[in-house]
């Protein structure tokens, strides 16, 4: 009966860690935004988003959407820095808020590549080679 109780507590537990993670997302999109038009103080946002980003790396990437998570994330931190030069040159200040929004959507993004390229190089040791 107890291993019954377990396997119901984990599966409670698999069921809920995807909400938890979608949410987190969603919160970390909204925020970057929101942060990026200035309505959020820079530092909590950035902190808050490195941990959302976290959250997410941790929660919501599995091991076959790994490797397509992290080429986007190279590709969209690679656009973060390309896309400054560009986008200042927009006139009347939209180009420098798309540029913001931009830098803390990077600044979601890169916590959860961290720690999904941690979790993909641990499966990879742990796995043992055919």
């Amino acid at each position: 009966m107890a291993k019954n109780k377990t396997k119901v507590k984990a599966q409670e537990n698999e069921s809920i860690s995807p909400l938890i993670g979608s949410w987190a997302f969603m919160f970390g999109m909204l925020l970057a935004i929101l942060a990026g038009l200035g309505f959020a103080e820079k530092g909590w946002a950035y902190l808050t988003l490195g941990i959302l980003g976290l959250i997410v790396g941790y929660l919501n990437i599995n091991e076959h959407e790994s490797v397509p998570f992290l080429v986007a994330a190279i590709a969209l931190v690679t656009a973060g820095t390309g896309l400054g030069s560009i986008l200042t040159v927009i006139p009347g200040g939209v180009g420098e808020q798309f540029l913001a929004i931009l830098h803390y959507i990077v600044s979601f993004v890169a916590p959860a590549a961290g720690i999904v390229a941690l979790k993909t190089l641990y499966e990879i040791g742990r796995s043992p080679s055919v």
